[in-house]
């Protein structure tokens, strides 16, 4: 990779908490992050490692860096803006090389972690300078917000099955 190339990459690992909720924008989007299912759980780079949330693809003129984090059911224009956004972060700062992980990233709890649930994604990008900066505070807080209704939403207005079936007879 040239200096250029991992100061993006490096950037991507480094910003990709923050950017979670607009690659998992829903409650549900988080329930594919799950150890061995092949779903990026780890911000970490590895050379075609599909345990990794980063994975450098390709050879000669091919040769990319691909994002695992984005979901089906990302907006793939908000989706990009984070990648490109975080990529751009690690460019400015000049972030060194990323380690190259080896190996099955699910069995090293020390790496990085995409944010397990909808509240802890959307605490880091509320919270943002980088994502405020990178989106501009007008989007930044109209999507906040947005994801604050929604999580507001489902946790004071939504009767799950599983409440159904487990407090129905019992209560």
């Amino acid at each position: 990779m040239s200096d250029r190339f991992s100061s993006f990459v490096a950037g991507l690992i480094e910003g990709g908490r923050d950017y979670s909720y607009l690659f998992a924008p829903s409650i549900n989007s988080y329930k594919r992050f799950q150890d061995e299912s092949f779903a990026p759980c780890q911000m970490v780079l590895g050379v075609d490692n599909r345990t990794c949330g980063f994975r450098l693809v390709g050879q000669g003129a091919s040769f990319r860096v691909e994002s695992r984090m984005p979901g089906a059911d990302a907006n793939p224009y908000l989706a990009l803006a984070g990648v490109i956004s975080s990529g751009l972060d690690g460019l400015e700062a000049g972030l060194p090389a990323p380690a190259v992980h080896e190996g099955n990233a699910y069995e090293n709890r020390s790496l990085p972690r995409v944010p397990s649930n909808m509240r802890d994604a959307v605490a880091l990008f509320s919270g943002s300078e980088l994502v405020r900066s990178a989106l501009g505070a007008d989007v930044h807080e109209h999507l906040a917000n947005f994801a604050t209704q929604e999580l507001r939403c489902f946790e004071q207005e939504t009767v799950t099955d599983w409440e159904m079936m487990r407090y129905f007879e019992r209560i």
